[in-house]
């Protein structure tokens, strides 16, 4: 299984369990999106495999935070450690990197 679950206080949390490639993004981004739907939580976390996660990992944490703005569910994604922060792909350096969010701010320029 590519990423678990549970649901904690009203935030759903989505462990990723491993880097995903091209084989398996596109299925973690579907199955983050169904639990989303199902359970109506007040806010989603995702839990990353690593602190430097690959560009897969990325595209998946990209769609599952435009859904959740979409429907207005706070997103937060964690590192191994634990540790969470609202972040955003920042592609603008060719670097894949996290970056903070100003609260309710797009960045796609």
């Amino acid at each position: 299984m590519v990423i678990s679950h549970h649901i904690a206080e009203d935030v759903l949390h989505v462990k990723i369990a491993q880097e995903l490639d091209v084989t398996n993004r596109a299925a973690a981004a579907l199955q983050i999106e169904a639990l989303v739907h199902a359970h109506h939580p007040g806010q989603v976390t995702i839990h990353l495999p690593t602190h430097a996660p690959s560009p897969m990992t990325f595209s998946a944490l990209a769609r599952a935070h435009r859904m959740c703005q979409s429907l207005g569910i706070p997103f937060t994604a964690a590192g191994p450690g634990g540790r969470t922060s609202p972040v955003l792909l920042d592609d603008t350096a060719g670097t894949s990197r996290p970056r903070r969010l100003e609260h309710g701010t797009r960045h796609d320029h």
